[in-house]
């Protein structure tokens, strides 16, 4: 499984930078992908119309933590 994420406008494999981990836990990208692939999102907002509150993963790659929506995520399986 590829994992790959628009980081910076620039689509990047996870997969090659071996120190890269996603989420709270901080898990590699498979492993983050097989344990139900979790995202800060709330349930209830707070405050409408506020960048705040959107959904958003953390990934940590090559020495940078990004905090980005998941739709900008894709995996693939090459």
């Amino acid at each position: 499984m590829k994992i790959h994420a628009c980081i910076l406008g620039n689509w990047v494999c996870l997969n090659d930078d071996p120190n890269c981990t996603i989420g709270e836990n901080k898990e590699s990208p498979n492993i983050w992908y097989k344990q139900n692939a979790e995202i800060w999102s709330p349930n209830i907002k707070e405050q409408e119309d506020t960048y705040y509150q959107l959904d958003y993963v953390k990934i940590f790659y090559k020495g940078v933590l990004y905090r980005i929506n998941p739709i900008f995520i894709q995996l693939s399986d090459l």
